[in-house]
């Protein structure tokens, strides 16, 4: 007589996955399915849920870096591109000042991802590339509690961007979805500048690995660490590569290793607490990954 299977409920552990510019959900998609699997066969006890939003904003060949429409087969076209916003330049008001940077479209992109939020979540972590990482950081200090006092204390005081209104009901008593468990973010780095401060002032609590390559060409390394010291419960995974999402076992090991961990943080109210960085690191030091 075979044995009875096991018929246990699996627990629910939803992924928002956020693609970088000029990419698209389901392109994002197919570049992540090994690390996919990894989490999949690590965690065979959570019934995991992978979402991709596409970013709303629609790119022209021209804001395609590389893009030259030069090709030998003038019917081709590139493939459907986007963004969850633009960045701008706008000149200085004074001439020894650094360019002032702007995202165009920014709320609309954060809009999106709201409403992938409100109908697909509750989501337990947020997984982004590039933009998307940048994105991913922006959405973690979103859901964490008290970060839209920093925006109203900053609104008559400072030229800050406006806390996404998107994000209002996540705040609001009753909200199924809270604080995320983990951010992994690849190529990632901060908005610039005092306009975005208020993202990451205070700095963000949720706890995130950054993947950085040692051959990115697109993100420099100087960014993607500005973008680790705004997060108290940071670890990195140093990988080397370029500007892409490693999926040799170390780095996926890294990754379903730091989710795992995470999670049973979670399960046990531990949490990482008040623990200040120097700690932190002291754990990446003792985890079996070479960070």
């Amino acid at each position: 007589m075979a044995p009875p299977k096991n018929t246990a409920a699996k627990e629910p552990l939803k992924i928002l996955m956020l693609h970088g510019y000029t990419q698209s959900g389901p392109l994002f998609h197919s570049k992540t399915r090994a690390l996919e699997k990894a989490l999949t066969k690590a965690l065979p006890t959570y019934d995991i849920r992978f979402s991709y939003p596409t970013g709303p904003v629609r790119l022209d060949p021209a804001d395609i870096p590389g893009y030259s429409g030069t090709s030998d087969n003038k019917d081709e076209e590139p493939e459907p591109a986007f963004g969850w916003w633009r960045r701008k330049d706008l000149p200085s008001p004074t001439s020894n000042r650094e360019p002032k940077i702007v995202y165009t479209g920014l709320q609309d992109g954060l809009g999106r991802i709201a409403e992938t939020i409100k109908t697909e979540g509750p989501f337990d972590g947020v997984i982004g590339f590039s933009q998307g990482g940048c994105a991913a950081g922006m959405v973690a200090g979103l859901l964490e509690s008290g970060r839209r006092r920093s925006f109203v204390f900053a609104a008559d005081t400072q030229d800050v961007e406006r806390f996404p209104s998107s994000f209002d009901p996540f705040h609001e008593q009753g909200s199924s979805q809270p604080q995320l468990k983990f951010a992994i973010i690849y190529s990632g780095f901060p908005a610039p500048g005092t306009r975005y401060s208020r993202f990451y002032e205070p700095p963000l609590t949720t706890p995130t690995l950054h993947f950085l390559g040692t051959l990115d060409g697109v993100v420099e390394e100087a960014r993607s660490r500005a973008l680790i010291e705004r997060c108290e419960k940071a670890r990195e995974a140093v990988h080397p590569g370029g500007h892409f999402l490693p999926s040799q076992r170390p780095w996926l090991d890294a990754a379903v290793g730091f989710v795992q961990e995470c999670l049973e943080k979670d399960k046990d109210g531990s949490g990482e607490g008040g623990r200040g960085k120097k700690e932190n690191e002291e754990n990446v030091e003792d985890m079996d990954v070479p960070f």
